[in-house]
């Protein structure tokens, strides 16, 4: 099958650096089934091509790329025909392979995997902030053959609109994150906590060390390791020091997976801190590696509580504390909660995600194409 995946970018021609990790394990996959070119609108600055983990990546560049993109989908079309267009994000990716697939009578698949839904105008963070991303998600929505979206919460915002929509978790690669059994916390030295993500206003880390000074308060020993690339010029460290938290956590920026890996293995606990999430991959990543998650209730963390995560409120740090302190000092809890987040995360890893991914395809392209008006 031909198959034409449109991306806002996250597929760096490193493999390793800019990319998303859950959606390259999806290609690796797709590409032993099928052949599949990436439509990619911002990778790079320029127009260029190259090939990546078997698919051929097509950057469009930063300049009209709307405009390039479509008229590269229909210029591939024309020299091999595509059987299925898919757009990862309802913004414009999704406008994008909704428009080609209007043009071209090809079914579209659109996965919602990000913010396309909210809305949080306090940190302008969301699709639909303005009348033109409402206008984009929603035609996205409304003229795709079949949308599916990350989470339960992100499929219950696509229903709210009047759209059908299936979950489907972007899994864990398996072989390159290998699965490790949850262990007993070692009390005789402190806890590590870990938070995986990129330092910014929507995983909203404040929240994530305002908890943690509460725990060095209540005399909860623990160390913190802060992951992710820093789009806060420094914030995050200065509140840090100035909650006098300088010797309990660590900012180590962005780390490539290989680094990453035994940093997350080693934790007692993940936590996630965001006011918005997809999933997020990270909670998966660290259910795959033996370690339980404590976090707002977001995305898959939402999802699992109470049985495979503790979830607490939103922007709640003394919530966040607690869950962390309580997990923290019950054992049996902790590794009940790992143990069942490792099964799920196991049962639907990135190999069940490409053949759930396939059967839709071939769903799609065996229902006649109809649009809506």
């Amino acid at each position: 099958m031909n198959v034409a995946l449109v991306v806002p970018g996250g597929v760096d021609r490193s493999g390793e650096y800019r990319v998303i990790p859950a959606l390259l394990w999806l290609v690796k996959r797709l590409t032993r089934l099928h052949h599949v070119r990436i439509i990619s609108l911002y990778q790079e600055r320029r127009p260029s091509e190259w090939e990546l983990h078997g698919a051929t990546v097509l950057n469009v560049g930063h300049r009209r790329s709307g405009i390039r993109a479509l008229m590269t989908i229909v210029r591939e079309h024309r020299r091999v025909p595509f059987d299925v267009l898919h757009a990862i994000f309802a913004t414009r990716p999704g406008v994008l392979a909704v428009a080609a697939s209007r043009i071209l009578g090809v079914p579209a698949l659109v996965h919602l995997a990000g913010g396309e839904m909210e809305a949080l105008r306090d940190i302008a963070y969301g699709g639909c902030q303005t009348w033109r991303g409402r206008l984009f998600v929603r035609s996205a929505l409304k003229g795709a053959t079949r949308v599916t979206a990350a989470s339960g919460p992100m499929v219950e915002a696509a229903r709210s609109l009047g759209r059908t929509v299936e979950p489907l978790p972007l899994g864990i690669d398996l072989a390159e994150w290998p699965v490790a059994e949850p262990r007993h916390r070692d009390t005789s030295r402190p806890a590590r906590l870990v938070h995986v993500g990129s330092l910014n206003r929507v995983k909203d880390q404040h929240t994530a060390l305002r908890a943690a000074a509460i725990l060095a308060g209540r005399g909860v020993h623990y160390h913190m390791d802060f992951i992710g690339v820093d789009t806060l010029s420094g914030e995050l460290q200065q509140l840090a020091r100035d909650l006098g938290l300088s010797a309990r956590v660590a900012f180590h920026g962005f780390l490539p997976h290989r680094w990453l890996r035994p940093l997350v293995t080693n934790a007692d606990l993940h936590v996630v801190s965001s006011r918005h999430e997809a999933g997020p991959v990270a909670l998966l990543e660290a259910a795959v590696a033996g370690v339980p998650t404590v976090g707002t209730a977001v995305g898959h963390v939402a999802d699992w509580a109470p049985e495979a995560a503790v979830a607490v409120p939103v922007a709640d740090h003394v919530a966040l504390a607690a869950g962390i302190a309580e997990l923290l000092q019950d054992e049996s809890r902790r590794l009940s909660v790992a143990r069942e987040a490792q099964r799920r995360a196991v049962d639907f890893d990135a190999d069940a995600t490409a053949l759930r991914v396939t059967q839709i395809y071939e769903d799609m392209v065996r229902t006649p194409c109809t649009f809506s008006m």
